[in-house]
């Protein structure tokens, strides 16, 4: 059964809030900036093995009392092999990997053996963080090319900025909130790209079906009565996919919380954008059936 809920009288309230906080945003990413992880900001990565199965929570911990900065633990292939990146603050410590090993020696009541050790310069986490803003660059171009295709331009316009929306708004309170920028993040952003985009296009696509069906009708009517129509689509899949993003929040682990938290915030923001951001723009731009067919003439000889 199709709502009959009046999104459209809503879109101007959306848009100032939007605009408000997508500022904010940019002022808190600009300002304050990042909290960018180890693999961008450079350390110690050490493999590591030991005799006895431990959790990750208890090497954490020891690491932490050593106050060497950000630490990263995960559980890697067999029982007891862990891999640990540690945010290398003093370069010239000589010392620094015996201390390690010495600590986690005695608070684990077990011998540890260190099988790789690396470190991670500036060079290679400059390199890291230019190819993740590349990659999230590229996803968007992609995206753009693609409504570009698919639909008419006014599309690609609403769309792009949507996506802008979302992602520039979800690091913006990562910013707010000091919380950790690493590679698990870029991979979060780009899913989250892709997410707001599929839902995007569901309502675009059922808008642009609309237009063609009810000529006589206002790009505002269409917008409304499309979003109401595929309502029951957006909601099924969002609430879905946010139950298993809480799972993984809640059951994963420090190791997925930062990562389930940007894909929350991603379906979040995704759905909103797609209704008060995506659609608006038709109306801003007045699109109707007659916009649709002269740009058909334009492509058909």
């Amino acid at each position: 059964m199709i709502k009959n809920i009046n999104f459209v009288s809503k879109f101007k309230k959306a848009n100032v809030a939007s605009i408000l906080i997508f500022v904010f945003s940019v002022f808190f990413i600009t300002l304050k900036g990042l909290n960018y992880g180890i693999d961008f900001k450079g350390g110690t990565l050490i493999e590591l093995r030991t005799d006895i199965s431990v959790n990750a929570s208890s090497i954490r911990d020891s690491l932490n009392s050593m106050s060497l900065g950000d630490v990263n633990v995960k559980k890697f292939g067999r029982d007891g092999d862990y891999l640990i990146k540690v945010e290398q603050k003093n370069t010239n410590n000589s010392n620094l990997i015996p201390q390690i090993k010495k600590t986690l020696s005695d608070s684990l009541n077990s011998e540890v053996d260190f099988r790789r050790v690396e470190n991670v310069g500036p060079k290679v986490s400059s390199e890291l963080l230019e190819s993740s803003i590349i990659a999230i660059s590229l996803a968007l171009a992609a995206m753009l090319f693609y409504i570009w295709i698919r639909f008419e331009w006014q599309f690609s316009v609403g769309s792009i900025i949507a996506l802008f929306h979302d992602v520039i708004i979800t690091l913006g309170i990562f910013s707010i909130l000091s919380l950790e920028i690493n590679l698990s993040i870029i991979a979060a952003v780009l899913t989250i790209v892709g997410y707001s985009m599929n839902d995007t296009v569901v309502i675009y696509d059922r808008i642009r079906e609309n237009l063609f069906k009810y000529s006589k009708i206002s790009i505002s009517d269409i917008a409304n009565l499309s979003i109401n129509e595929t309502l029951a689509r957006t909601i099924i899949t969002s609430v879905t996919t946010l139950l298993a993003l809480l799972s993984i929040f809640i059951l994963g682990g420090e190791i997925l919380r930062g990562f389930s938290f940007a894909m929350i915030l991603g379906v979040l923001i995704g759905t909103y954008s797609s209704i008060f951001v995506a659609s608006p723009i038709l109306k801003f731009f007045k699109v109707s059936s007659k916009t649709l067919e002269k740009d058909e003439e334009k492509i058909v000889p």
